[in-house]
């Protein structure tokens, strides 16, 4: 801040010769930037479309389960049938699995047959187990009665059933190979049950194939990118607990602890956020070391449920943590170093804090005011995870088109039939991924939007104090916080909008602008040429440009926005 604002904000007389309220805060002044707050209206508008859009077509339940050989996602209680604990997805038929596992075949995992049942099959040590599909039909059991005899229904078949069954067509399938559930899919191993194999070789089955690509085909399908992004995203929605608590109420009960704490040790307030800031940042590091398995043996694992301790199942998920290790090392460490430099930094934040306690004594409003914003941004993150779990999870389910010689029995048309036996798949349109790209958009306005409000109500209310030079003045309104906040819905909210679109780029630009200049800085030594000295000058006067958007705009402009009748764009030439 260059010079002081009293000429900008405090007394000074309005543009009729008048002078408002002695002259601390302005208050005859117009409306600013309405076409941007229009655009704003416009855009929120576009964003319920959007939502509604997302709620109406989407099924978070996609994110995490699977598809069965009907199209039905596990889990789903409203299917056909009812599948609300079946909720593991598992592969009927092993040599499908296996088919789709080859390098030169164009048959897919997804086209292979599947079924929803609620714990992964084993095979039995004295006899052979079966998986049939959901009973109807001649076949005369309840979904209850199915899942209470372990899905096998092969005594009721009838002779041409099972002949159909031993040709690996259903409506039962053998259970040869052991599996695991791994993120609600029933991982095989590709150990074959040796008696298990023996039952259905002398009861003349076909050949069953035995090989490792059985084990690769389904664990390349759950570790696929398209399929980590999904459960990334379906974590968000089961981990509501845990964000509410841990981010939401614990920060605002420290938050009012913090404030409060400064009425009454601003000296040690400093010393004691930068030390509790070490510790936090330290034990978050030591934290992943442990999910990551480099400290102890409580790795996360993708196997879901008990399981054999011999059996390891690598997931993308155990790279993507031991990445976030290494990065937080690297913050730990430069968060301890720069703690140790900036000493005498803190020294001088003692000399603000002093200032801010000063502020908030006479201003008590201030500890308040914080749940408002709060409590907005809590309902809108609330309102957009719901609508991103439902957008992400929009689609169609339609069955695929597959090239193969694939038949399956048909309990209701009581025959083979080899015309409508691939699998299904979800499809997304173009246009979804163009919502998805609104709706985060959406959440990064609407959060700069909130904190500008926040941000220029403090300003307003604080300036009544400020300028009154720290004197108690009766121009200073009892409630100056709402006063701020009624200028701020009157007058300011167009530049708000304006404001908090413009400011969080160029503040994100800030972190990249010093990192281009050493390497432009390094790389003009070696373009020789006329292109790449076109290219360096080029580059130089951009960051020139860039410079000077940050120089201008800042957070700073809200202050002169919420005090004065300045545009957003004027009070940011005013700071320059």
């Amino acid at each position: 801040m260059r010079g002081p604002l009293g000429a900008v904000i405090g007394r000074y007389p309005s543009s009729d010769g008048v002078t408002q309220m002695g002259g601390i805060i302005r208050h005859n002044r117009k409306c600013r930037d309405i076409t941007v707050l229009v655009i704003f209206i416009a855009f929120w508008i576009a964003m319920i479309v959007n939502s509604s859009f997302a709620f109406n077509q989407g099924n978070p339940l996609r994110l995490t389960y699977g598809l069965d050989y009907k199209g039905n996602v596990c889990g789903d209680k409203h299917a056909h049938p009812g599948l609300s604990e079946l909720e593991l997805r598992y592969w009927q038929n092993p040599n499908q699995v296996y088919q789709s596992g080859l390098k030169d075949s164009q048959f897919k995992l997804a086209d292979a047959r599947s079924i929803c049942l609620s714990e992964c099959p084993m095979p039995s040590e004295d006899s052979l187990n079966w998986v049939c599909d959901y009973p109807e039909g001649d076949i005369r059991l309840s979904m209850k009665d199915w899942i209470n005899r372990n899905y096998d229904y092969f005594e009721f078949l009838t002779p041409e059933m099972r002949n159909s069954s031993l040709q690996l067509q259903g409506p039962c399938y053998p259970v040869i190979f052991p599996s695991v559930n791994v993120y609600w899919s029933c991982q095989f191993i590709a150990r074959a049950s040796n008696t298990s194999l023996k039952h259905w070789q002398q009861m003349g089955g076909v050949n069953i194939n035995e090989d490792i690509v059985i084990d690769k085909s389904i664990h390349k399908s759950i570790n696929s990118r398209s399929s980590v992004l999904k459960r990334y995203m379906a974590d968000i929605g089961k981990a509501w607990p845990v964000l509410i608590v841990c981010g939401g109420i614990l920060p605002l009960f420290l938050s009012v602890i913090w404030l409060m704490m400064i009425r009454h040790f601003v000296a040690a307030m400093p010393w004691i956020t930068v030390v509790l800031f070490n510790v936090l940042i330290i034990s978050v590091t030591m934290f992943y070391y442990l999910k990551a398995g480099w400290i102890g043996n409580d790795a996360i694992s993708p196997i879901i449920g008990e399981h054999d301790p011999y059996i390891s199942v690598y997931g993308r998920e155990l790279t993507h943590i031991r990445v976030v290790t290494i990065l937080m090392t690297s913050i730990m460490v430069v968060a301890i170093l720069t703690s140790i430099a900036i000493v005498r930094r803190i020294l001088m934040a003692t000399s603000v804090l002093k200032v801010a306690a000063k502020v908030i004594g006479e201003v008590q409003a201030l500890i308040i005011f914080p749940l408002i914003p709060y409590a907005i941004l809590a309902v809108f993150y609330m309102f957009w995870i719901s609508a991103a779990l439902h957008l992400f999870s929009s689609g169609e389910v339609v069955q695929n088109n597959c090239n193969s010689n694939c038949c399956t029995y048909d309990l209701i048309a009581k025959r083979v039939k080899c015309d409508r036996c691939c699998g299904y798949s979800i499809h997304y349109t173009p246009h979804i991924g163009v919502a998805i790209l609104f709706h985060l958009f959406g959440c990064y306005w609407a959060t700069q939007f909130f904190i500008a409000c926040s941000s220029t109500v403090i300003a307003g209310s604080v300036a009544s104090y400020y300028w009154a030079r720290g004197e108690t003045s009766p121009e200073i309104p009892f409630l100056s916080v709402f006063s701020s906040m009624k200028r701020l819905m009157r007058y300011s909210l167009g530049s708000v909008a304006l404001g908090s679109l413009i400011v969080s780029f160029v503040e994100s630009i800030r972190f990249l602008l010093e990192v281009i200049r050493r390497k432009l800085k390094v790389s003009s030594h070696r373009h020789d040429s006329c292109l790449g000295k076109a290219a360096y000058q080029s580059s130089q006067c951009f960051l020139r440009c860039i410079e000077w958007t940050i120089k201008s705009v800042n957070r700073n402009a809200y202050i002169l926005a919420n005090g004065s009748e300045s545009r957003f764009s004027c009070t940011c030439c005013i700071y320059d």
